[in-house]
Formats: C-alpha cells, sequence, structure tokens
C-alpha cells in the first residue's frame, strides 16, 4: 500500500485568524485505507466546520497537544509556514525533528520566513512549498496555489468592499445619481480573474492589469476594461504561463502607466505573482497618496512580500486616508470551502511524493523539484536563495554587519 508504515501528522493551524486544517475527514479516510497512520490533533479541524469524531471515524488516532504529534509523525501536512506557538512556548520548527518532512505553504522567498526555512534546513528537515507547484496538467490536481487563489479574489473585493465609504453599485435617489465605484485589479491570474468577477457582480466598473496578453484578455472577458501596460511578451510570460520578474526600467514604465489609474480607483486588489519569487512592488507610496482618502487597497500578494511598498504583513493599516490590508490569510476566512480544496490538493500531492511507503524525492520529476525547499541540511530553493542573496548583499552595501544578513524576527 502506497502509505504503509508511515505516520501522518495534522496538527491544528496557530495563525491568528486561520481556520483552515490540511486534512477532512474523506482525505483522512484514504491516508488510512493506503495504510497510513493518520494522528490530527484535537480541535483542528473545528473552525472549518470538520469535528474531531468525524476524524476518528475515518480512522485517524486524535493526539491531545501539537508537541506529541510533531514527536510521531514522519510527514507534517499544514496549511500555513511554522511560526511560533505562543500555547507551548516554541516555535513550530523547534518541534520538528531530523530526516521528517514537512508539506505546506512555506513561501520561501518572504524576507520574513528567510529564518524559519534557514532552521529547517540545518535540522535536516525535508521540507516542500505548494506555492512551488508548477502550472502543468498534471499538477492541476495538486495546485493548492490556484485552489486558495480562488478564494482570495473572492473574498479581498468583499473585504476591499466592506471598508469603502460608498456603495459599489451606480445607486439611482431621489437625489440624483450615485456613481458607481471604480475598481483595479493588478494581475489577473486566478485571484485576480475571481477578483474581477466579484467586482463586476457588486457592480462596480472594473479596470485591470496584467503584464501577460492572454490574463489581460481573459479579463476582458468577464467585464473589464483593460489597462495596457505595453509590457513585450516575451519579457512578460514565463514557463506555464506564468508571469516573469521585469527588469527595472520596465518595472518603473509599468508603475508609470498603473499611476493615474490607481489614483482614480476606490479599491485596488493586488494580485501580481511571480512563482518562488518576491511579489513585485507596483503601488508606491506617492500612489497610495494620489488615492482619494476613503479608497482601500488589498494586498492579496502579502504572503510573497506584497504588491503595495506600504503594506503590512497580517495587519490592516491607514496610510493618507487610505486602507491597506496585508490580511495573510484570506482564503481562511471561507473556511469550509477552502480547507475541502486544499485537502483535495494536499492528497493529490503526497500520492505522488510516496511510492510504496516511502517518500520519494524524485528530481526528474518537475512537480517535486519545482516545491522542494530543503534537504539534507541544505536550502535548496533557487526564488529563497536568490531573495537571500539579495538582502544579504544590500545589508553589505548599507555597511550592515553581515553576520546580521538574513536574520529575520
Amino acid at each position: 500500500m502506497r502509505f504503509e508504515g508511515l505516520v501522518i501528522g495534522i496538527p491544528k493551524e496557530i495563525m491568528k485568524g486561520e481556520r483552515r486544517v490540511s486534512a477532512v475527514p474523506d482525505t483522512v479516510k484514504k491516508m488510512v485505507a493506503e495504510g497510513a497512520k493518520v494522528l490530527v490533533e484535537k480541535g483542528a479541524g473545528e473552525g472549518s466546520y470538520f469535528h474531531d469524531h468525524q476524524y476518528a471515524a475515518a480512522g485517524a488516532e486524535m493526539v491531545g497537544n501539537a508537541a506529541d504529534l510533531f514527536s510521531r509523525a514522519n510527514i507534517i501536512l499544514k496549511v500555513k509556514e511554522p511560526i511560533f506557538n505562543e500555547a507551548i512556548g516554541k516555535h513550530e520548527v523547534d518541534l520538528m525533528h531530523a530526516g521528517q518532512c514537512i508539506i505546506t505553504f512555506l513561501h520561501p522567498a518572504y524576507p520574513g520566513n528567510h529564518q524559519m526555512i534557514k532552521d529547517m534546513a540545518a535540522k535536516g528537515i525535508l521540507a516542500f512549498t505548494l506555492d512551488g507547484i508548477p502550472r502543468i496538467s498534471r499538477a492541476q490536481a495538486m495546485d493548492a496555489l490556484t485552489s486558495m487563489s480562488t478564494v482570495a479574489g473572492y473574498k479581498a473585493v468583499l473585504m476591499a468592499a466592506n471598508r469603502l465609504p460608498k456603495f459599489m453599485p451606480m445607486v439611482g435617489t431621489a437625489v440624483g445619481m450615485i456613481k458607481p465605484s471604480n475598481v483595479l485589479v493588478i494581475g489577473t491570474g486566478v485571484a485576480g480573474l475571481q477578483a474581477v468577477a466579484t467586482a463586476k457582480r457588486l457592480g462596480a466598473v472594473v479596470y485591470a492589469a496584467d503584464i501577460r496578453p492572454a490574463a489581460s484578455e481573459q479579463a476582458k472577458s468577464v467585464g473589464a476594461k483593460v489597462v495596457d501596460l505595453g509590457v513585450p511578451p516575451e519579457l512578460a510570460i514565463g514557463e506555464g504561463g506564468y508571469a516573469l520578474k521585469l527588469p527595472e526600467e520596465w518595472l518603473l514604465k509599468e508603475r508609470e502607466v498603473l499611476a493615474p489609474v490607481v489614483a482614480d480607483a476606490d479599491i485596488v486588489i493586488s494580485a501580481a505573482l511571480i512563482p518562488g519569487k518576491l511579489a513585485p512592488i507596483l503601488v508606491t507610496e506617492e500612489m497610495v497618496k494620489s488615492m482619494r482618502p476613503g479608497s482601500a487597497i488589498v494586498d492579496i500578494s502579502i504572503d510573497q512580500g506584497g504588491n503595495c511598498e506600504l503594506s503590512e504583513s497580517g495587519v490592516i493599516v491607514e496610510k493618507y486616508g487610505v486602507s491597506i490590508d496585508g490580511t495573510k490569510n484570506i482564503p481562511g476566512m471561507v473556511p469550509t470551502a477552502s480547507t475541502w480544496m486544499f485537502a483535495q490538493n494536499v492528497f493529490n500531492y503526497i500520492a505522488n511524493l510516496v511510492k510504496d511507503g516511502k517518500i520519494c524525492v524524485d528530481m526528474s520529476d518537475e512537480i517535486i523539484a519545482s516545491s522542494l525547499v530543503a534537504r539534507d541540511g541544505v536550502l535548496v530553493h533557487a526564488g529563497a536563495l536568490e531573495a537571500i542573496d539579495a538582502m544579504d548583499g544590500g545589508k553589505k552595501k548599507c555597511g550592515c554587519d553581515s553576520g546580521d544578513a538574513g536574520k529575520m524576527n
């Protein structure tokens, strides 16, 4: 059997506001049927309305505390990256052991995660990040980033609309007609397209910007007015249709085109991502200053650093009268639907990774090679190494102590 002899741990997510869990009773049942012993931390599924008795009925062993679960499992399945567990006074990485495997969203290129992934590598943990899964046909059923992006795009517009001090649709009243709100969606991949569709359903006038012609065309097909960024396709489109990192001169040109559109927007949804790399800064402080007071920005790309220069990870701030939402776990705000999708993705990923009770790190498999972060004590993720090197170089350039380079809170 595929998972024979393996112990798979499903801990309770501890990030503030995170209500998802990495497995549902149906996927637990499938893992058990394939020979795995599945440990589920008590209460892990309550936030998404999957209850302990359902997991137990599916064959899971319910475990009372995280430390016990981490110590016993061969493979840890999580939704979000390991963080400090205040309840027990230890970081989740410190609960792990050499040779253990973790599969989750690690966002390894994001500076706030650099120390955590370095620590995992140093401990000899085998780490895979779900945001590294390539956009190929064979990986579609494992593509948790796409699944969660669908949720994030939908919910982000609702969050922005809830803070907006005006109507989204055009509204006729006895004293006159109120114009509809203007919404700009930057990055029209899965999340952006869902944001465009949701904003249109709410009656807004929607503008969309993406450096990829096909993505812009898709946004137009669901009712957006396309902002032509003028970036040559050969600079914009990478493998699998994902966006490429632009040279600095083209990034500056992109910002110049976006500036007047941002200034006229009541809502900006930023969802521009580059796989495995830091998100590009597309909304500068000067652009935020130009927006009308009461406007709202929701930065979906915050897990990879954010598209807005003023976004702060995990919080909502107000700058120059504009609310800037850096919520890190938007899909966790729609927990039942997002958990169900995520759990199916993770099960399909682990089914591809494990053969006859063994974890097979087959580097000829594009899915495994693209999502591998750390192995045998070495950090191997290209995007993370590039980001860490860039930060270290910046510290040396500004005269910082090179021994502090890469150390993050």
